[in-house]
């Protein structure tokens, strides 16, 4: 479900440029400097409104995160929602498109990768817009560390189904998969979005952990 249009948003993210990496580009290999620590950094993919990063920031403080929103109205949203929160030092917003992270990102910068109930886009025609197709695997291969882990939530099992062979085609590792996280171990340290304490009633949450294979060195 997408937020009415917010005609403020890019307003709201100039007044908080505290939380909101407002040019990007320009840290670029020295994400280090904004944090002000060398500690890795996680990025989440299409946050939503904040829950899930907010929480992984407030719960691993030795740890940079990173929350990247297409959508300005979205975006606007998860910050008035985390002005009324503690604020966290390694906790940081960024409006972008995800196909153009390697615009900021430098090669190998981000130690891990989170995408969290990812619109299906269910249409053939639109299956390029997927957040696991190949054209966005390439950028995530880019930006992670060799053998970069990336972990993927849904509740749409097209989705999952297209995922699953997406990362089989790419010759992915597939670390981990639950076809219902929320009665399975892993459940007790899961950290949930707002989106999936909402409509997990509704049937499973497919997730799977997946991670590049080694590049070999060259030589």
């Amino acid at each position: 479900m997408r937020l009415r249009n917010n005609p403020r948003a890019y307003d709201i993210m100039k007044d908080n440029s505290d939380l909101v990496i407002l040019d990007p580009i320009q840290y670029k290999s020295r994400f280090h400097e904004l944090f002000l620590n060398d500690n890795p950094i996680h990025i989440e993919i299409g946050m939503g409104k904040g829950d899930f990063i907010y929480e992984m920031a407030l719960r691993n403080p030795n740890i940079n995160f990173i929350g990247i929103e297409k959508f300005p109205s979205v975006l606007a949203a998860a910050i008035n929602k985390v002005n009324k929160k503690d604020k966290l030092d390694n906790l940081k917003f960024m409006h972008y498109d995800a196909i153009a992270l390697t615009e900021v990102f430098d090669d190998h910068e981000v130690d891990h990768l989170y995408l969290n109930f990812s619109d299906p886009w269910p249409k053939k025609r639109h299956s390029k817009r997927r957040l696991t197709s190949s054209a966005f695997l390439d950028v995530y291969k880019k930006i992670l560390v060799n053998e970069g882990k990336i972990e993927f939530k849904t509740d749409n099992r097209g989705l999952f189904e297209y995922s699953l062979i997406s990362i089989n085609d790419y010759q992915m590792n597939l670390d981990y998969v639950s076809l219902d996280l929320h009665h399975s171990p892993e459940m007790e340290n899961n950290v949930m979005t707002e989106y999936e304490r909402k409509f997990s009633v509704n049937g499973p949450i497919y997730k799977m952990i997946v991670s590049f294979k080694k590049e070999k060195e060259n030589g």
